[in-house]
């Protein structure tokens, strides 16, 4: 997997798209499991069972992981053009200069 360079990702964007790429992978991955087990390809439907959950549980994982740094970009994205606005009203201000 992929888990590794999405931890050393240069930035947040990076780091989603990385993470993009994993869930990708995830998903290609799980169909393994369910072809295996609709064509009853199998020894011990037990360990095929419990594949196809594995991945279904750790698709779920990264999927929020994703939807929260997204969330986290946003809020960060928000805050500094909420800052750069204060800052710019601020200078304005000392400047006398009105809009």
């Amino acid at each position: 997997m992929n888990y590794g360079e999405a931890q050393s990702a240069e930035s947040r964007k990076d780091f989603i798209q990385k993470m993009k790429v994993i869930l990708k992978e995830l998903r290609e991955t799980f169909v393994c499991p369910k072809i295996i087990h609709l064509s009853k390809s199998y020894k011990t439907e037990n360990k095929i069972i419990r594949a196809k959950k594995e991945s279904n549980e750790l698709i779920s994982i990264y999927a929020k992981s994703i939807e929260t740094a997204k969330k986290n970009l946003q809020s960060q994205l928000n805050l500094k053009s909420f800052i750069g606005v204060r800052y710019s009203e601020q200078a304005n201000k000392k400047l006398n200069i009105s809009r």
